[in-house]
C-alpha cells in the first residue's frame, strides 16, 4: 500500500477545528483620474474618498464612546483618522493600526474588575472580548479564523469627553462594520495550465474614489496566497501600472517583451476584472505609449468573450436527472432516457455531463462494488477505476478529465485522450488534507478547475488545485468554510459567481449559500423543503435540489420566491439533478 493511501486512511482518525463566517456585501465606486506615474507596490487603501463622520460626543458615557471608536476603526482613510479622533494625544502617537484587520463577530464591552481600575475619577478601564472570525490581509484578501480576542482598554476624561488612553496594537472591527464599509470584488488570474480565468475575491473600501486604480494595482501585485499555487499571471512583475488620464486611458510600462498573445491575455484579464466590478468599458489602454493590443484603440469584454470567466452565465445548460438508476435528459417539461446503456441499465449511482456531450458515470457492479465509466453520451463507454465506494465524478474545465474519490480517501483523476480515446488514471496528491478527519463524500471542481470544493465528514472545504512540472495534480491550501453547516453537509455544487450551494440534513436550514473565501454563509429559502437535501445542482437560471420527496427548482436570482417547485417532467419522480458544464 503506497504512502498516499496510508495517509488517506490515517486522515480519518485526526481532527480539525471549525470557524465562523461573515455576511455578504456589495458596493461600487467612481472613476479614478490619476495622471502621475506610479510603480505598484504594497496595497494601501485609498485616502481621498467620502467617509462616514464618526466623532466622540461630549458628555457620552465611556462605554458608548468606546463602541463608537470601534465603529470608526472601520473607516481606513487618512491612516484611520476617524478612529484616532477617539484617542488621547498619548494614545494617538503610540497606536499602531498597521497589519491585518481583525474581524470579530461582535464585541462584548464590560467594566474591568476593580484590580485593573485606575482610582482616579477621570479614568476608567474596560475589558473587550470577542471571537476573531477572519482577517483582512494586505490586498484585501479575507482569511477566516476562529480564535478569541481579549483586550483591556484604558479611558480618560479630557475636556468633558471620554477618550481612549491606552490600547493594544492592531485594528479590530465588527463584521457588521465590514459589511457597512467594504465590498467584495473579484480579481481574475489565469489557471496555472489553461487560458481560463479564475476569481480571487478581495474586500475593498466602499468610500474610495479610486476603485479602478485599486483593482488594477492589486491585479499587478498578483494573486492572494490561497489561490496563488493554482494560478499564473499574464504579465510578470516588471510590468507596472503608470496611472490614468482622459486622453490615453490606463497606462502600463514594461510590456515591451510580451508577445501579442501575452498582451491579449493581459488585456482580457484586465477588462474582465474591471467589468466584474461594475465598470463599463470600452477602456483605453496603452502599453509603453502604444495600444495594448495592436489595432485596438479601446478594449472591452466583447473583444475577449472567449475568456469569459462566467462562460455559462448566458448559456442554456442542459438539465439531466438520475432516476431509479437511469440517466434522463429533461427538456421543455419532458424527461426522456439518454441513448445507450446509461438510460436503461438501472445501475447508475451518480453522473456528470459536459455541454460537449462527454459523460462520466458511477455504476454498481454485480459484486456490489462500483466502477467509473467515461465516454460520449450514446456511445460505448470505457471502464475505469473501481472501488467499494466512488464519489460522484466531476469534470475538469476541458471536459477530457474527470475526478472521483475512491473509498472515501483517494482522489483519482481519469483522463481520456482526444486523439485515441484511451483513458488513463493517476492519483491526485492530497497529502495536504491528511490531517482532516473523515472520509471525502463529495468533490466538485470549480468552473476554471483552479479550486475544488469537498465535503469531509459533513464539513465543507475549499482548496486550490495546483499542478507540478510533471503534470501531476495536487490539492493545496484547503480550508473549512461555512461552519454553520459543519457536520450536516450532504451535497454541494458551484454557483456561477464562484459561491457554493450546499444541501444539508438540517430540517431548519436545509440549503445554504457559502462564499468562496468563507466570509459569508446564508440560508436559502426553506419553504416546502423536507430535509435531507441529498443532491444539488445549479444553472445560470435555476437552482435544483433533491429533498426527501422530490426534485425541486427555484429561480437562481431569488427575490420573493419562498417555495420550491417540482421540476416539470419529473413530478412525482424523486430524482437527482445534473446540469451540464
Amino acid at each position: 500500500m503506497n504512502s498516499v493511501i496510508m495517509k488517506g486512511i490515517w486522515r480519518r482518525h485526526t481532527a480539525v477545528g471549525a470557524v465562523v463566517a461573515l455576511c455578504f456585501v456589495t458596493g461600487c465606486s467612481t472613476l479614478p483620474h490619476d495622471t502621475s506615474p506610479q510603480v505598484v507596490g504594497t496595497y494601501h487603501k485609498q485616502a481621498d474618498g467620502p467617509e462616514e463622520v464618526i466623532a466622540p460626543e461630549a458628555g457620552a458615557d465611556p462605554d458608548l464612546t468606546l463602541r463608537d471608536f470601534y465603529r470608526a476603526a472601520a473607516v481606513p482613510t487618512n491612516d484611520h483618522d476617524a478612529a484616532r479622533g477617539f484617542l488621547t494625544n498619548n494614545a494617538r502617537g503610540a497606536w499602531d493600526a498597521s497589519g491585518d484587520v481583525m474581524v470579530v463577530d461582535s464585541l462584548d464591552i464590560v467594566t474591568a474588575p476593580d484590580k485593573k481600575q485606575n482610582t482616579a475619577a477621570d479614568a476608567r478601564s474596560f475589558n473587550v472580548r470577542g471571537t476573531i472570525i477572519g482577517r483582512l490581509k494586505s490586498g484585501g484578501a479575507y482569511v477566516r479564523e476562529n480564535e478569541s480576542y481579549e483586550a483591556t482598554i484604558d479611558m480618560k476624561m479630557v475636556d468633558d469627553q471620554w477618550l481612549v488612553d491606552s490600547l493594544p496594537a492592531g485594528l479590530v472591527i465588527e463584521r457588521n462594520e465590514l459589511r457597512n464599509h467594504y465590498t467584495p470584488q473579484s480579481l481574475y488570474f489565469y489557471k496555472q495550465t489553461d487560458d481560463v480565468l479564475a476569481p480571487d475575491r478581495r474586500w475593498l473600501y466602499k468610500g474610495s474614489e479610486e476603485s479602478e486604480s485599486t483593482l488594477i494595482t492589486l491585479l499587478m501585485e498578483g494573486p492572494s496566497s490561497s489561490i496563488a499555487p493554482a494560478t499564473r499571471r499574464a504579465a510578470d512583475e516588471k510590468v507596472t501600472f503608470a496611472g490614468y488620464d482622459n486622453e490615453n486611458g490606463y497606462q502600463f510600462e514594461g510590456l515591451s517583451d510580451l508577445d501579442e498573445n501575452d498582451r491579449t491575455r493581459f488585456a482580457a484579464q484586465l477588462v474582465w476584472t474591471l467589468s466584474d466590478a461594475g465598470h463599463i468599458g470600452p477602456f483605453k489602454v496603452k502599453a509603453d505609449g502604444s495600444n495594448l493590443v495592436e489595432g485596438m484603440d479601446t478594449v472591452s469584454v466583447d473583444d475577449f468573450a472567449d475568456y469569459n470567466p462566467k462562460v455559462n452565465s448566458n448559456s442554456l445548460s442542459t438539465l439531466y436527472a438520475l432516476n431509479e438508476g437511469n440517466v434522463l435528459e429533461v427538456d421543455s417539461g419532458v424527461a426522456e432516457p439518454v441513448k445507450g446503456s446509461l438510460g436503461s441499465s438501472g445501475n447508475v449511482q451518480s453522473v456528470d455531463v459536459t455541454e460537449s456531450g462527454m459523460i462520466a458515470a458511477v455504476s454498481r457492479k454485480p459484486s456490489g462494488d462500483f466502477k467509473l465509466q467515461m465516454g460520449e453520451i450514446g456511445a460505448a463507454l470505457q471502464d475505469s477505476v473501481e472501488g467499494k465506494t466512488l464519489a460522484r465524478p466531476t469534470f475538469e474545465y476541458n471536459g477530457q478529465a474527470v475526478w472521483t474519490v475512491v473509498d472515501g480517501d483517494r482522489i483519482v483523476r481519469v483522463v481520456r485522450s482526444k486523439t485515441t480515446g484511451r483513458i488513463s488514471e493517476s492519483e491526485v496528491d492530497a497529502r495536504s488534507i491528511d490531517d482532516i478527519e473523515g472520509e471525502i463524500s463529495v468533490i466538485r471542481l470549480s468552473h476554471s478547475g483552479a479550486r475544488a470544493a469537498m465535503i469531509i465528514d459533513g464539513h465543507v472545504y475549499i482548496a486550490a488545485v495546483a499542478q507540478s512540472s510533471s503534470g501531476d495534480k495536487r490539492i493545496v491550501n484547503a480550508r473549512e468554510v461555512g461552519p454553520e453547516v459543519s457536520g450536516s453537509a450532504l451535497s454541494l455544487d458551484w454557483n456561477n459567481d464562484g459561491s457554493l450551494i450546499v444541501g444539508t440534513s438540517s430540517g431548519q436550514s436545509p440549503v445554504w449559500r457559502i462564499e468562496q473565501d468563507g466570509s459569508s454563509a446564508s440560508t436559502m429559502p426553506t419553504g416546502n423543503i423536507t430535509a435531507p437535501v441529498v443532491a444539488v445542482a445549479t444553472s445560470p437560471s435555476k437552482l435544483y435540489i433533491t429533498d426527501s420527496h422530490a426534485m425541486l427548482e427555484l429561480p437562481a436570482t431569488v427575490v420573493d420566491e419562498v417555495n420550491w417547485r417540482e421540476v416539470p417532467g419529473l413530478q412525482g419522480r424523486r430524482s437527482s439533478p445534473i446540469v451540464s458544464s
